[in-house]
């Protein structure tokens, strides 16, 4: 039985609440049945932080205009404009995030880290704090987005994932980091996708990987970045786990339990 009273941070993965290959596609049902187990953990005394992925409404128009790469003076103008609506975008998508935890009687909290954070990676500047809230709190709301990075590439993409690093490492009481993917049961074998593909149930960083990364959509690393962030976080959380988004009932078997269907991750 774990800790009540412990920090539980969840990451939404974009693939699993969006389409990634359709612009600004929600995936709603996803959502709300990932909202209504986040509940059971709420209601079960865990504090819970939520991050969550920008899929369609970030990605594409991210790697249209090469905003992970900064400022392009050839083509700042544009870029300018791509990064004011991908803002505006991912603003959009957490209030569809925010509306699906109020529809369950949930006060959530959106603070995104334009506003907190400065840089890019795990080495980016921000201040955390508000993120330390009890189980009666509202729920602090965070996402991959993009952010302002003194110098003269003005602007970077920090990702849910290594925020995600932070927090896990950085705040107090966190028991359970849970990464949601949107296609498989955790890490496999083989690309999910091929016939054969097994889960592979413990993984530690020293373990090889044949994970992929779409270039063509995804521009903060897919599979294989989150799980070099979880294994960073397992040296300072005990329940590290990559799991199906599509069966989110295992997020409480993790928290209530120790145990699931999915890959965790060791020290």
């Amino acid at each position: 039985m774990r800790d009540p009273m412990s920090r539980v941070i969840i990451k939404l993965g974009g693939g699993m609440i969006t389409d990634k290959s359709q612009y600004k596609h929600l995936k709603v049902e996803c959502i709300e049945a990932v909202v209504t187990v986040i509940k059971d953990i709420i209601d079960s005394g865990h504090s819970v932080i939520v991050i969550h992925g920008a899929g369609s409404f970030g990605h594409i128009e991210s790697r249209k205009w090469g905003l992970a790469d900064g400022c392009n003076p050839d083509i700042e103008a544009e870029q300018d404009e791509a990064v004011t609506k991908v803002r505006s975008d991912m603003l959009e998508l957490n209030r569809h995030v925010i509306s699906a935890f109020e529809a369950q009687g949930i006060d959530a909290e959106s603070l995104p880290p334009r506003n907190w954070a400065k840089g890019v990676g795990i080495s980016f500047r921000g201040d955390l704090t508000a993120f330390v809230r009890g189980p009666s709190d509202a729920i602090p709301i965070t996402f991959g987005d993009v952010v302002d990075i003194p110098g003269e590439l003005k602007f970077g993409i920090l990702s849910g994932d290594h925020i995600m690093v932070r927090m896990g490492i950085e705040l107090p009481d966190v028991t359970a980091c849970l990464f949601l993917l949107g296609d498989a049961d955790g890490l496999m074998d083989g690309p999910p996708w091929e016939p054969g593909a097994t889960l592979i149930e413990q993984w530690t960083a020293t373990d090889a990987i044949h994970g992929s990364h779409d270039s063509d959509t995804d521009v903060t690393g897919g599979i294989l970045l989150k799980a070099e962030c979880a294994s960073m976080i397992a040296s300072s959380v005990e329940q590290v786990w990559l799991l199906n988004g599509h069966k989110p009932k295992r997020m409480l078997e993790v928290v209530l339990e120790g145990d699931a269907v999915g890959t965790k991750i060791l020290n």
